[in-house]
């Protein structure tokens, strides 16, 4: 699976234009393979306008900071990633937490993964610092709401606990406990192929971040030979090895996930693509 698969565009632009019109494009998609708890629940959160209204006010903020996509696509792709590793380390045998600690079942931990997943961002409608946090008060009563006819309790809390718990662990230091929820961090992660990360520069902020995620072209994901899960990142040119180590290494170090991820850079062709003319400083 290549993450482009997902969702090529960089987001929508979102600023100056309503939220009824914009909620009424956001819908996501994933395959379920007939897991009727997670076609429930994304049936759920497409026709729920409160969700993708967050989404909405998740992307304004973004784009008021000058940040990269933290819209609906964001969103879909992080979903489509999360589901792809979750299923490949299955296949190879690892337990997830549902199964290990709660005698559920893998299509449960699909759930936790999926609403972990669409949630972890819905904080940034309110502020980017602390959003992780902030996204756990809106989303434990929403998934409530959305799992109601998905499972009885105590099950219900079960999974909504787990999926918090994602949520709170893509932050930077969230120590996530559960392979869900390293799933879920590793993924958001991830979401840094071609047109996903331009925004910096196309702005024209040439630091290293920017640069660094300009250099990624496309991310592959798929089952390993040493390990479960091979993750193949192709760049353009080596400045990305930066968005690669900063980032990536850093979301995955200490995770569940750790051991069963490899993880390739390399640059494509015999040459490497000029990210940046000249740099100044100071700048402006």
């Amino acid at each position: 699976m290549s993450t482009n698969d997902a969702e090529s565009a960089t987001g929508p632009d979102e600023r100056g234009r309503t939220a009824a019109e914009i909620v009424a494009q956001a819908r996501v998609r994933a395959p379920t393979r007939g897991n009727r708890r997670l076609e429930a629940l994304l049936d759920g959160v497409n026709s729920d306008p409160e969700l993708r209204a967050w989404w909405h006010m998740a992307q304004v903020t973004s784009e008021r900071l000058g940040m990269s996509d933290h819209s609906w696509v964001h969103v879909q792709i992080v979903l489509n990633i999360a589901l792809r590793i979750l299923r490949l380390l299955v296949r190879a045998g690892i337990e997830s937490a549902m199964v290990a600690d709660h005698s559920m079942g893998r299509r449960d931990a699909e759930v936790v993964v999926a609403a972990g997943a669409l949630l972890h961002d819905v904080g940034m409608s309110i502020h980017r610092s602390d959003h992780e946090a902030y996204s756990l008060f809106l989303a434990e009563r929403k998934l409530r709401e959305l799992l109601a006819d998905v499972y009885d309790e105590p099950n219900r809390t079960v999974v909504v606990s787990e999926a918090l718990h994602a949520i709170i662990g893509h932050r930077r230091r969230g120590e996530p406990y559960t392979l869900e929820a390293g799933v879920v961090r590793v993924a958001d992660a991830l979401d840094m192929a071609q047109g996903r990360s331009r925004v910096p520069v196309d702005a024209g902020r040439v630091g290293i971040h920017a640069l660094s995620a300009a250099a990624i072209d496309e991310v592959v994901i798929e089952a390993g030979e040493e390990r479960p899960v091979r993750v193949e990142i192709r760049m353009n040119n080596s400045a990305g090895i930066f968005q690669v180590d900063d980032l990536l290494a850093t979301k995955l170090r200490g995770t569940p996930l750790e051991s069963h991820v490899e993880v390739i850079a390399a640059v494509e062709g015999e040459t490497e693509k000029r990210l940046l003319r000249e740099f100044r400083l100071p700048e402006g």
